[in-house]
Order: C-alpha cells, then sequence, then structure tokens
C-alpha cells in the first residue's frame, strides 16, 4: 500500500533554481565552457594544505565544541577587530559549514512564521527559499539596474508594506550576483532604516575581499548598529576553502548563544580539520594576505576583460562590477534569461546563469562568473561573439 503522503507541502513549494540544470548538461558536455561558478578556480593556500597534514598527524579528526575551536573564534574576532572595524568577543562568535548554514541558522533564530525579512533583488539564490521553508514571508526590495544596482532608504521604506510583521533585512555586500560593493553612504541610509523599524541585519560579507575599487565596509561597524547586525563571513572564496565548509556568524551574545544551542540540532559542529585550516589561514597573516592579493589581482584582469567584451560584442549593458566574480549584464535580445541562457547553450556551447534565478528583477539578465580559466574565458566570449550575431 503506498504512502498517503510522500513530501512535506514546504518542499514541494520550493522553486526549482535554472544553475542545477545548466550546470548538469555544462559538466555532462565536455564541449561547453562553464561561466557559472560561485566559486574560485585556485587552489587553497599551500601553507593552509600543509598546516592541516601536521594538524591530522596530531589526530585532529573529533568533534569540535559546538561554538567552534577555542583558537578559531580567537582569530575570528581579532580579524573582525582589525579588518572589520567590528568589535565582538569569542563567545560572540559561533562556526558554521560554511555562510549558508550561518545564514539558515540565523533566520532560524531570529524570525517567527509569518514574520518578514526583506532580501535583496536580484540577490544570492538561498535567501528567500531559506526564509519561506521556515514559513517566513520573503519580501524583495529592488536592486535595479538603471540605478547602478544601489540602494536607497527610499527603496526600502517602500518595500516595507507591513511594518509590525517587519523582522529583519537580508545584506550583501560584495553582492552576488550584481558584483556591486555598497558604499558607506548607501550603509547608512539603511542604518536609518533599521533603526527606525527596530529591525535585524543579516549580512552576508562572503565576498569581502573581492573589491576592486574603493574598499569594503561592514554595516556592523556603524555607530548604533552593534546590536541589530549578524555578521557572516566564510573561508569559502578569499581563500578558496568552498569545499572545507567553514563559516561564521558574529552577533549579540544573545543572538549567538541562542545559535550555538541550535548548532547542536543542525550540523553539531564545523569539520574539526576544517577549523584547523581556518585557523592557520587567519594565523599566518602575511602568507594569506600575499595569497589573497595575487588572486584578486588576477580577477580584476579578468574582469575588466569580460567588460571590454561585452562592450564589443553589442547587445549587452554590463553595470562595471565593483567587487566578487560576477558580471549581471542586461541583454537586448527578446528572450527571456532562462530562454537566452538555454540558446546561449545551444548556440555558443557556452553556460551561464539566468539572472531571473536570483530574483524577479532580474530577468533580462545573465549571471556570468570569471572565476573560471582566462583562456577558457577568451574562448567563451569568442563563442558568444560569433553566435549572437545571428541575433542582430
Amino acid at each position: 500500500m503506498p504512502l498517503r503522503r510522500t513530501l512535506s507541502e514546504r518542499i514541494q513549494e520550493i522553486e526549482i533554481s535554472a544553475i542545477k540544470e545548466q550546470l548538469k548538461i555544462a559538466v555532462e558536455d565536455k564541449k561547453i565552457i562553464s561561466l557559472g561558478p560561485g566559486e574560485p578556480d585556485y587552489e587553497s593556500p599551500k601553507h593552509v594544505i600543509a598546516a592541516m597534514k601536521k594538524y591530522l598527524d596530531r589526530g585532529y579528526t573529533h568533534y569540535s565544541p559546538i561554538e567552534g575551536r577555542k583558537e578559531l573564534l580567537e582569530e575570528i574576532s581579532r580579524k573582525l577587530k582589525r579588518e572589520n572595524k567590528i568589535r565582538v568577543n569569542p563567545n560572540q562568535i559561533v562556526v558554521t559549514c560554511g555562510a549558508s548554514e550561518a545564514i539558515l541558522m540565523s533566520l532560524m533564530t531570529t524570525v517567527d512564521p509569518g514574520e518578514q525579512v526583506l532580501v535583496p533583488d536580484p540577490g544570492f539564490i538561498c535567501y528567500r527559499p531559506m526564509t519561506e521553508l521556515l514559513n517566513g514571508q520573503a519580501i524583495s526590495y529592488p536592486l535595479l539596474h538603471d540605478n547602478n544596482f544601489s540602494i536607497t532608504y527610499e527603496d526600502l521604506k517602500k518595500s516595507a508594506r507591513e511594518p509590525k510583521r517587519l523582522r529583519a533585512i537580508i545584506f550583501n555586500t560584495p553582492s552576488n550576483p550584481l558584483g556591486k560593493v555598497h558604499r558607506k553612504k548607501e550603509l547608512e541610509e539603511l542604518a536609518d532604516f533599521v533603526r527606525e523599524y527596530d529591525l535585524l541585519i543579516i549580512s552576508d560579507e562572503a565576498y569581502e575581499n573581492f573589491v576592486y575599487n574603493g574598499k569594503h565596509v561592514s554595516v556592523g561597524s556603524l555607530n548604533g548598529m552593534k546590536n541589530h547586525v549578524i555578521t557572516l563571513g566564510t573561508f569559502s572564496k578569499s581563500f578558496g576553502m568552498a569545499g572545507f565548509r567553514v563559516g561564521f556568524a558574529a552577533g549579540t551574545k544573545k543572538v549567538i548563544d541562542a545559535m550555538r544551542n541550535l548548532h547542536l540540532y543542525t550540523t553539531l559542529c564545523a569539520p574539526t580539520i576544517s577549523q584547523m585550516g581556518a585557523f592557520s589561514a587567519l594565523k599566518e597573516r602575511k602568507k594569506s594576505k600575499a595569497f589573497i592579493k595575487k588572486n584578486v589581482n588576477e580577477y580584476d584582469k579578468r574582469r575588466k576583460f569580460v567588460c571590454k567584451r561585452l562592450e564589443e560584442i553589442g547587445g549587452f549593458d554590463c553595470n562595471i562590477p565593483e567587487g566578487a566574480f560576477y558580471a549581471f549584464p542586461k541583454f537586448n535580445f527578446k528572450m527571456s534569461s532562462v530562454e537566452f541562457s538555454k540558446w546561449l547553450m545551444r548556440n555558443a556551447k557556452v553556460a551561464v546563469v539566468p539572472g531571473s534565478d536570483f530574483g524577479f528583477y532580474g530577468d533580462g539578465h545573465v549571471r556570468v562568473s570569471y572565476a573560471t580559466d582566462f583562456d577558457l574565458i577568451k574562448k567563451a566570449f569568442n563563442r558568444i561573439e560569433k553566435a549572437v550575431k545571428k541575433l542582430k
């Protein structure tokens, strides 16, 4: 006799991202060049790998404390004070399995069913589903191409249609997929809005070191924001440690204590050996700083090349990305983002991610990652140029 019901309603209501299908095809068809990667193409630092081998030989193969290993918490605390101008003690930090778990735990800890969370649109694909999985309501705040993807107090206020139900806002700078770096003036407008509505900011700063013009500013460093912000970080991007699954959340002791308690019922703890790798990355500052600088400089060259080629090819309108490793061009062909992405896959043998995967306002755009070998990027754009001539 079949089961009366196999799947929950919440899992059946989740929209399946086009990324899954696109990347599956790209992996299976070796002729396709993928400009879809959401992780760096460089390997983890040699000094981190060497340190991890030593820790493995010394038996670092058991569970760590739920909140994270003491030495890593202390290094993250120093790093936040030194680089982000955020003062938190080690007991105000929890180490997680990547920033994705930190996002989910932040929402689980602070948002009740029926409460609203403002999410960037376009924004990272996890923000909306994670909110809705917890029976929260995700409300878009638009980041528009014609306004250089800027955030304004007025746009936020327009999005806050039911202030009494509004609980939090997810904020991401530098941005995936936009490549936008929000300046201090924008952060101050965000802070004014948050204080007026008494909200919490979940600040995703995964790409903090990928800034090509200006500098990254953490919203948690602004005056009066200490009790309003959970700052999220990861070792996946800056250190090329995506497979290690190490991230963290930092905030008020009350919130972090709750997240630590919750961690027991999610993943228990981040992998111990991965935490020791993260510890080594922060501890050996001089080597890590040189590693990051070298890779960011290389990505800056690729960024400039991608923007130049988009302009040369025509049919694209691209705000120059200021951070992360994505361009998010608007295209002028009479297709949806999904249709155009599939068309490029068939006609140019190039995989990009449809902008609609990142929200309603992403349609008409595609995300182009330059976290791909430079020679492959050049080859991919030659293919795109040849293919889109058919559309003109």
